[in-house]
């Protein structure tokens, strides 16, 4: 499985982010959803979080509702 070094698309919803990624299989291509919660660390470097509190659970779900629509339509464009 190979994975193109750039993000195919990124959603957001307040702190949370979904990338969806591109990848090509011996049986074409596909995508793929990272999510994670952006935070800036003690020494002000971003990291990215893959741990989500109660406060985040809504915007998670609604990008990856987002996220799916997204991938069904450039699916089916194919």
């Amino acid at each position: 499985m190979a994975t193109n070094n750039k993000p195919t698309h990124t959603l957001r919803c307040g702190n949370i982010k979904a990338t969806i990624w591109q990848n090509v299989s011996e049986k074409g291509p596909f995508f793929a959803t990272t999510f994670s919660r952006p935070f800036k660390d003690q020494s002000g470097q971003w990291r990215n979080g893959t741990s989500f509190g109660l406060n985040d659970l809504e915007a998670l779900l609604t990008v990856t509702r987002e996220a799916k629509e997204w991938i069904a339509a450039h699916v089916l464009k194919r």
